[in-house]
């Protein structure tokens, strides 16, 4: 009775606590999964996040209405420049990047500790869409641990971060292979400008 009060006013005590602003680590390397309500997406990532120097790669595999796909992106926003990059054929296309990085600071809701770990669980709305999202970090470190967007094509995505790393560990894919184009190269003009999360609706 005694160890569950104390959990009891612990929790409390954490629920009371006034949200705060984090801040991610500025060079991150991990593996993700994203997985759709409706169950026509599911895909595995790795990634590597380089906030310095503006930059994602992300190398995914997954399948989409029971197909498989693979997809490898770079993105270098302080450049405006995306590359899908197709290793196994040497192709490597280039089209321009909105120049904007996926949000790394979080708005509050309430703190809880979930089995050791204290996280920061934050909800709000999306106004283009009219969807909710519900974002997670841990409270030391701010460290992802999950989104989850609420969409109209595959109702609510849900991220998952794991492995993740303080540091980028190969600092090489975060430059275009040697076969893409040149920066200085025109883009495609009916090619729309790309952002982080049309990473996962190029590749379904």
């Amino acid at each position: 009775m005694k160890v569950f009060l104390a959990l009891t006013a612990l929790l409390a005590t954490c629920l009371a606590q006034e949200p705060h602003p984090c801040r991610s680590p500025p060079l991150l390397t991990g593996e993700l999964s994203v997985s759709t309500q409706n169950e026509k997406l599911w895909m595995f990532a790795r990634y590597e996040y380089d906030a310095l120097g503006q930059r994602i790669r992300i190398m995914e595999f997954g399948t989409y209405e029971n197909k498989t796909f693979t997809f490898d992106a770079l993105l270098h926003f302080r450049k405006g420049i995306m590359y899908e990059i197709n290793r196994k054929n040497k192709t490597c296309k280039k089209v321009a990047a909105e120049d904007r990085l996926p949000a790394h600071a979080i708005l509050g809701s309430s703190s809880a500790p979930g089995q050791g770990l204290l996280v920061n669980t934050w909800m709000g709305d999306l106004p283009k869409t009219g969807g909710k999202y519900l974002m997670t970090f841990t409270e030391f470190g701010c460290i992802p641990i999950s989104t989850a967007y609420q969409t109209g094509k595959f109702g609510w995505s849900v991220t998952s971060f794991f492995n993740n790393v303080i540091g980028i560990t190969d600092p090489g894919q975060l430059n275009p292979p040697s076969f893409c184009p040149k920066e200085d190269t025109e883009f495609d003009p009916e090619e729309e400008p790309r952002d982080f999360l049309s990473l996962f609706r190029t590749a379904a």
